[in-house]
């Protein structure tokens, strides 16, 4: 009788949900989700990579009946209580009917429910097929996207320069065609096998030329996963994440926002590598075997990194994948590093151990940095180790977790935090961290303020509370301090950061949240009365009000204004911006389409300011807009078929003031910019 009586309810809430206006609002709210994840981070190649993945999900969704708890941990939304709560359900009442019983479920607000549903569908039940040649001819997902954009306005590196002087500045123009062009395929049978290619050009990069035919940045993989005691197999490019990522993690770095989920590593082991990010992964062979409790992750790597080398010694890395100028191409795979290690870990619901070790060198090359005095501390040699030990043990109310480290020359660095949910509608954490000065991690990346694992201490406090259906609280205060110098900070520093959100939602017609955060750091200010430095404090103000209504069920509006207000030795630079975006997907017609418009106005760049709108599958890239001027972009998208779907964008920006747009090879004259992408996707 219970189990009728949720079927339903399940379909009553179908009913009065309007699934589709839900579905254009929940296939958004994910990308929204990731926008504030993004905001004042330097780091996009990393958001890329987590959009990628995000977006190949939306494509192949998870299935509610027989998706596990890890798999479910790739949704960085979701929490371990959630994530338990969903399988509970499914345990007690059997295979889900629909989506919406996840309605039903207690610890999944509103909110959370519309991040999920682009991900997830509720299957058939024992439809586990065994893993053939034949099978995956007949029942795997195949796609491919193939993405070109043209260049639509002339900018200074693709302008012709007398021989002359290109003999004295060669990197006065760029060396290929100006245009993006990439294609994807992947190859998929439920959640067992993965396998793809990703072929890119970016614009600038000489494809047909005689300096260069083809893609510059080639990636292949496949992965294996649950095949017995056989965990996860991957063969080509893939990435590793361990731990709290003191030691090694290539997945984004978990951040300061309204979801408390977000400060903790939750995804261990191997995934695959499906981006166009070009520095992130590794490229060889891993493996994870299952005996009981126990995982043991073996793993190796062999890369040639971008680098500028001076005889022996590497002096730094390049990092963009852009190899667009000479002097890109004179460090283009310069350097060969070679990374082995693995993990062992014991894993229950309720306790988890892992013990980490790697080592990596780059052969007969050493790195030096360039001596400076904010570098003294950064790793100097030919190679280097690490090695941790993490853990988690929670029961229903507390969960604790962390992860130290050491590295080849002896120093530390921890992380270790607690979270307590009394119920499911309140929660909070605390989180200690200290990286010391020296501590020498290369693929290093884990909660923290700096880019890298070293010289740094802090403690963060967070708080989310649903005190009602409707709504939802939350926020955190970072307090942090740097014992040695950093860039462009000469002596020791300090900050502090704080953030407070209300989000209300009444059922999916209609949303809205206010949110306030403010950053306070210390950076060399300069005098221009007198030539000395100091190290000053500056701080950091930024609102965001945004209202989301359906207002039909084919109609999606939003509706945002953002303030900025920076503050640094008498220096004040204040920006608003306001922005109106709009999404269609009628009915009758195999079209969604999305409209963009936003008014900016800033003093300069300290009070730049950025808001969400809508891009292509697999595409990120977040536009900080500053100065006086106002932007629109549009995304349609339409099917020509079930499985076939022609997607494009435009963008243009109008400044008020200034002769040109952009700096260096970038510029484009005139006071308009305009981009444009097209996308074709096939399923089949």
């Amino acid at each position: 009788m219970k189990r009728l009586l949720t079927v339903g309810l399940a379909g009553l809430l179908m009913t009065c949900y309007h699934p589709k206006a839900q579905t254009i609002q929940s296939r958004d709210k994910w990308m929204e989700y990731l926008e504030d994840l993004s905001e004042d981070l330097e780091d996009e190649d990393r958001i890329e990579t987590l959009h990628a993945d995000l977006s190949a999900l939306t494509e192949h969704p998870l299935d509610l009946n027989t998706t596990d708890a890890e798999t479910f941990k790739q949704l960085p939304f979701l929490s371990d209580t959630q994530i338990e709560a969903i399988l509970a359900y499914r345990k007690r009442y059997g295979a889900m009917a629909t989506v919406y019983e996840l309605k039903n479920i207690e610890a999944l607000d509103w909110p959370t429910i519309e991040l999920l549903l682009p991900f997830v569908y509720a299957g058939e039940v024992d439809t586990r097929r065994p893993l053939t040649f034949r099978n995956l001819l007949k029942y795997g997902s195949n796609e491919l996207v193939i993405r070109y954009d043209p260049a639509l306005q002339e900018k200074q590196g693709y302008r012709s320069q007398p021989d002359s002087i290109l003999q004295q500045y060669p990197n006065r123009v760029y060396l290929g065609e100006p245009f993006y062009h990439s294609i994807r395929y992947s190859c998929t049978f439920d959640e067992r096998l993965q396998a793809g290619l990703v072929a890119e050009k970016d614009a600038g990069e000489p494809f047909g030329k005689r300096i260069h035919r083809g893609y510059d940045y080639y990636s292949a993989h496949v992965l294996l996963r649950n095949m017995g005691w056989l965990k996860t197999l991957a063969v080509g490019d893939y990435k590793v994440s361990f731990g709290q990522g003191l030691v090694i993690s290539h997945d984004f770095m978990p951040g300061r926002n309204a979801f408390l989920t977000q400060a903790e590593r939750r995804t261990n082991g191997f995934r695959r590598h499906y981006s166009t990010n070009e520095t992130d992964f590794f490229r060889g062979a891993a493996s994870t075997v299952q005996w009981k409790d126990f995982n043991l992750s073996l793993f190796y790597s062999y890369r040639r990194l971008d680098a500028t080398v001076d005889g022996t010694h590497i002096t730094s890395f390049k990092t963009d994948g852009l190899h667009r100028v000479v002097s890109d191409r004179e460090k283009m795979r310069t350097a060969g590093m070679q990374t082995c290690g693995g993990n062992l870990r014991y894993a229950t619901p309720q306790v988890v151990i892992g013990l980490t070790a790697l080592t990596y060198t780059c052969g007969n090359l050493s790195i030096e940095p360039e001596p400076a005095p904010y570098n003294r501390f950064y790793f100097r040699g030919t190679q280097n180790a690490n090695a941790s030990v993490d853990y988690l043990f929670k029961n229903r109310q507390l969960k604790l977790f962390g992860e130290t480290a050491v590295s080849k020359n002896g120093a530390w660095a921890t992380l270790n935090a607690l979270q307590w949910t009394p119920a499911s509608y309140v929660s909070g954490l605390i989180l200690y961290r200290s990286y010391a000065r020296d501590y020498q991690a290369f693929y290093g990346y884990a909660f923290a303020q700096n880019s890298a694992v070293q010289n740094e201490q802090g403690v963060y406090l967070g708080m989310q509370l649903t005190p009602a259906a409707d709504w939802k609280l939350s926020g955190y205060a970072d307090f942090f301090r740097f014992p040695w110098l950093k860039y462009n900070v000469d002596a020791p520093s300090s900050g502090v950061e704080y953030m407070a959100q209300a989000d209300y939602a009444k059922g999916n017609r209609w949303s809205t949240y206010l949110r306030y955060r403010y950053r306070q750091k210390e950076l060399n200010h300069t005098f221009e009365e007198r030539s000395e430095t100091q190290v000053l404090p500056y701080g950091q103000h930024r609102i965001r009000w945004q209202m989301t209504s359906a207002p039909a069920a084919e109609l999606l509006l939003h509706t945002a204004a953002d303030a900025s207000f920076y503050l640094a030795g008498g220096r004040k630079s204040r920006g608003w911006m306001v922005s109106r975006r709009a999404g269609w997907k009628p009915a009758r017609i195999p079209l969604q389409a999305d409209l963009y418009l936003a008014y900016f106005h800033t003093d300069d760049y300290y009070s730049r300011l950025s808001s969400y709108e809508k891009k292509l599958l697999y595409v990120y890239n977040t536009p900080f807009l500053y100065g006086k001027g106002m932007r629109m972009s549009t995304v349609c998208r339409y099917f020509l078929m079930k499985k076939l779907s022609v997607l494009t964008k435009v963008d243009w920006t109008h400044y008020f003031e200034g002769e040109s747009i952009g700096s260096g090879l970038e510029t484009v004259e005139g006071r308009n910019r305009i981009e444009a992408s097209l996308m074709v996707q096939w399923k089949f």
